[in-house]
């Protein structure tokens, strides 16, 4: 399956070795661009949203990690077998679903990276098992009590003597990816932000609290975020002078998550090692001394 990728970034880092390639050229679609910051389900309907995220009912590799408390909310903590802290941590949003047993799947691939993983739960308990139940979860979700709660997450990973994190970033898929976002807007102390196929911010002036580097993935076949939704997004970025770089794949909405359907292992492995590489050159790689050495000056 062909890949295509987007890039855009302002300062790219060279461990990544991206300053050559150039941006997907982008092919104008029908449907006419919603607003994605006000709509949960992007540029389709409800009914079309569910059927991008039906969910199989394989069951995840069973867990290495441990449920713990943040505040008054729960979260799933997985820390790299034998490390001692200090180490980077990664705060991981769950997907529409909730923060099932696939999402903490997920924490436990971060952790095996090296970095303590801490799952948060944005839907304060609820894992949805059906379409209509996790889309009533979403509509549910108060934004400024769901970044509390990462903010808190955050927190956590710096003070918690099991930790002791240094460098912190986020990721997230479709629900997670836009809350990724949102905790990147909300914290400056933030060191990258991984967003799978999540909603955009098309505006200039709403993205100039973001002070954290952006690694963006989508699937051009993604008919709640379509190109021209990321194509408008990549240029707020850019307009913004944000330092981002985007992916797009040719696969649809969804397309990482084993548990959808949707799955494509080719195209989310390959994601997967771009999400890997990113997270590494600004959590622990030489990228993240260059920029401290950068702001001393």
């Amino acid at each position: 399956m062909k890949v295509t990728r987007s890039l855009a970034a302002l300062a790219l880092l060279p461990v990544l070795a991206l300053a050559a390639q150039k941006p997907a050229e982008q092919k104008p679609a029908d449907a006419k661009p919603a607003d994605t910051k006000k709509d949960l389900t992007g540029q389709v309907s409800e009914e079309e949203f569910k059927k991008l995220h039906q969910l199989k009912k394989d069951a995840a590799p069973p867990r290495k990690g441990t449920m713990i408390e943040i505040g008054k909310s729960k979260a799933y903590l997985s820390i790299p077998e034998g490390a001692k802290a200090p180490m980077p941590a990664v705060i991981v949003i769950h997907e529409w679903w909730g923060l099932n047993d696939n999402v903490m799947h997920w924490a436990d691939r971060i952790a095996a990276e090296g970095y303590a993983a801490i799952a948060v739960d944005l839907y304060e308990g609820t894992v949805a098992t059906t379409s209509e139940e996790a889309m009533a979860a979403m509509k549910k979700v108060d934004d400024k009590r769901a970044t509390e709660t990462m903010l808190a997450a955050m927190a956590f990973a710096k003070s918690d003597p099991r930790i002791q994190a240094t460098k912190r970033a986020s990721i997230g898929w479709c629900f997670g990816g836009g809350m990724s976002l949102k905790l990147a807007l909300a914290s400056p102390d933030l060191d990258a932000a991984v967003m799978y196929y999540g909603h955009p911010e098309t505006d200039p002036k709403a993205l100039e609290m973001l002070k954290a580097p952006l690694l963006g993935i989508f699937g051009t076949k993604d008919t709640s975020i379509p190109p021209e939704a990321v194509k408008k997004f990549d240029d707020a970025l850019t307009a913004a002078k944000k330092e981002h770089t985007f992916y797009s794949y040719d696969a649809p909405h969804a397309f990482a998550n084993p548990s959808n359907p949707n799955y494509d292992e080719k195209n989310a492995a390959e994601a997967w090692e771009k999400a890997r590489a990113f997270l590494a050159a600004h959590l622990k790689g030489a990228a993240t001394q260059a920029r401290e050495a950068k702001s001393t000056k």
